[in-house]
């Protein structure tokens, strides 16, 4: 230990259970610092191994890497083992298991029966037994870092799984652009036009910090909306879009509202365009657009066979208990929204009359199906039209193993807010849906757009605003 003394910004990071069942692999992530497990720890892993959940496999995960790294080094435990060859050289520290019982004077009113207490415990010791260097707790339980702090220990949440530290500056997937883009960016300006659209070929500063499938748009005596449709090295290549506000370009009787409607609908129209994000607040028509394209995709234009429908059945209030009935039956009361979109879609059909309107739905209800999360595993779909709705409950894993069920011809549609996140342990900056926003934005196949205004009702708005 003499030679790691020297090195005092090697830091002693103590694991909280619940860090293990959110991401087994934060043991490989400490980087050149060292991670100390308490016994307490294990017992917990231990006790949460048993089910199917998300929680449980985690749980396994987690046991299996550190059977891994200890398995065959019984000599060298106490000491700590180097996590080196384990996490194929991303981590230099070493990891330490308790080895022997550690005791320390917590205040009396702590109870020394609660695990989260007994891993404090631990804590303060380690900080007595190596006052040369930082031990810190990591803990996702904030409760447990607000004790910590009010022991005078140091605690830190986990922050590997985070995409962004401020979700202020996630990609929105528009920009706004003024003449002077023009005058900065235009010098070897070409445009031409091809089936009724424009094309803008560009080079210049500005263009380096474009992505493909932004939408730019421009206000004042020339307006424009346009796509950026590719990028290579200087020279950017855009598309004016479609006028989906305009009724003649109605989507299944539904117009675009305001402008991010008419950019979500160009791409939710493009059948080249395989994976879109639509995120904003309750309201902004995230679904409504979206189950409009895919009936329009679906039954007009016959691209994709059917439109699947799924959502994290997570409740708002108390759980109701157990659903009688199949799969779709117990999926049917998370599914009031898409029952509230079909019964507006469904008002656009008024020339065939109340029979006309039966049929209608009975069409449409034939070619949606609801299927819940818990049965995606394994699964591959072809040619369907994939909508994944208050997508901001997933975590990045799940969100992988949906997306990665697409097939050949399938389209992928996630929608949410990440100001409603109800899953336990999910932060706006580690949730699945700003994940996906962040890792896909300047795939040529996919495309975001944050919608900005709510189009419910002047209540709804002024609720908004208010409440």
């Amino acid at each position: 230990m003499a030679s790691r003394k020297k090195n005092k910004n090697v830091k002693l990071f103590v694991l909280d259970t619940n860090v293990l069942l959110h991401d087994p692999t934060c043991l490989f992530r400490f980087e050149e610092h060292d991670v100390f497990i308490p016994i307490i720890t294990l017992e917990e892993l231990d006790e949460h191994k048993k089910g199917m959940s998300e929680v449980a496999r985690n749980a396994r995960q987690a046991s299996r890497f550190l059977d891994e790294i200890v398995s065959g080094i019984e000599a060298h435990i106490e000491s700590g083992i180097t996590l080196k060859a384990a996490s194929k050289n991303a981590a230099s520290g070493k990891l330490i298991l308790q080895t022997q019982a550690i005791h320390s004077v917590l205040p009396a009113s702590l109870p020394v029966g609660k695990a989260d207490n007994q891993i404090l415990g631990i804590v303060a010791a380690l900080r007595d037994l190596h006052p040369d260097r930082p031990v810190i707790l990591v803990s996702k339980d904030i409760n447990m870092r607000i004790k910590a702090r009010a022991l005078g220990l140091s605690a830190e949440d986990y922050f590997n799984d985070k995409v962004l530290e401020d979700t202020d500056i996630l990609y929105t997937g528009t920009r706004e652009i003024d003449t002077s883009f023009w005058e900065r960016n235009g010098k070897d300006l070409k445009s031409w036009q091809d089936k009724g659209r424009s094309y803008y070929q560009l080079r210049g500063p500005d263009t380096a910090a474009l992505h493909v499938n932004q939408m730019l748009w421009q206000e004042g005596e020339t307006p424009l909306q346009a796509r950026v449709l590719s990028l290579t090295g200087k020279d950017a290549v855009l598309e004016t879009l479609k006028d989906y506000s305009h009724s003649k370009n109605n989507v299944w009787g539904i117009t675009a509202r305001n402008r991010e409607q008419n950019f979500a609908l160009n791409l939710l129209m493009n059948p080249e365009i395989d994976f879109i994000t639509l995120l904003g607040q309750a309201g902004t028509g995230k679904t409504l657009l979206t189950l409009a394209a895919g009936l329009a995709l679906t039954l007009e234009q016959k691209i994709y066979s059917e439109i699947i429908m799924t959502r994290v059945t997570v409740p708002v209030g108390e759980d109701i208990g157990f659903l009688p009935g199949t799969e779709e039956e117990k999926m049917a009361p998370w599914m009031g929204a898409l029952e509230d979109n079909l019964d507006v879609l469904n008002k656009t059909d008024d020339d065939g009359g109340d029979w006309g309107r039966a049929a209608t739905r009975d069409l449409i209800r034939s070619r949606i199906k609801v299927k819940s999360l818990n049965f995606m595993r394994g699964r591959t779909f072809l040619n369907k039209y994939l909508i994944i709705d208050e997508a901001q409950n997933l975590t990045p894993k799940q969100m992988k193993t949906l997306i990665t069920r697409a097939g050949p011809g399938t389209k992928v549609v996630c929608l949410g807010n990440i100001s409603q996140i109800d899953t336990p342990y999910l932060t706006e900056g580690s949730s699945g849906l700003t994940y996906v926003v962040d890792r896909f934005k300047g795939w040529e196949h996919s495309g975001h757009i944050t919608l900005q205004r709510g189009e419910r009702s002047r209540l709804a708005d002024h609720a908004a605003e208010v409440l």
